[in-house]
């Protein structure tokens, strides 16, 4: 398994890997994703925000690192923390604890750059996303409602969100 940056390569599999989750999120009756911008995506992927992990010589897993995070943050975006966006996995590589893998991964990113937390939000109510969070080390923060959001995804527009971090 390798974790590595995501290259402009790459855009078609992570947009797949975002169709295919957000298809996993109508299964399941919970749907938080509405999709997103691939010419967004490409210029995230050139900043070095995006990262897939490779088992088996595929894409298994998709995810975006952030520095900074106002306008879900507000205030507490100015602590020192590394955020966690967009973990999509290969719905041939469910079950195999990726997030658990990002987490590790993020935490040596964020002892090298002196962060003190690791963040990430979730759509609030999806009770069992929120426990599976809590299991993985994630402590609830707070619950947030974003009326207006210039330049993110669709879904932070009139949406509320679970706020998580980790304590490094």
């Amino acid at each position: 398994m390798i974790i590595e940056k995501s290259t402009p390569h790459d855009l078609s599999a992570h947009m797949e890997l975002y169709e295919q989750a957000i298809a996993y999120q109508h299964a399941l009756g919970k749907v938080n994703w509405k999709g997103f911008d691939a010419r967004a995506v490409l210029e995230e992927i050139k900043n070095g925000q995006h990262y897939k992990i490779v088992l088996d010589n595929q894409i298994a897993c998709v995810f975006l690192l952030t520095a900074s995070d106002p306008i879900i943050w507000q205030e507490k975006d100015k602590d020192p923390a590394i955020y966690i966006h967009r973990i999509a996995t290969n719905p041939e590589f469910r079950g195999q604890n990726f997030v658990n893998i990002i987490i590790e991964f993020v935490k040596d990113l964020a002892r090298k750059e002196r962060k003190s937390f690791i963040r990430m939000d979730t759509t609030a109510g999806n009770e069992r996303l929120n426990q599976y969070y809590e299991k993985c080390g994630f402590t609830i923060v707070d619950v947030v409602t974003i009326k207006e959001a210039v330049d993110m995804p669709a879904h932070y527009q009139n949406n509320s969100f679970t706020l998580f971090e980790m304590l490094l």
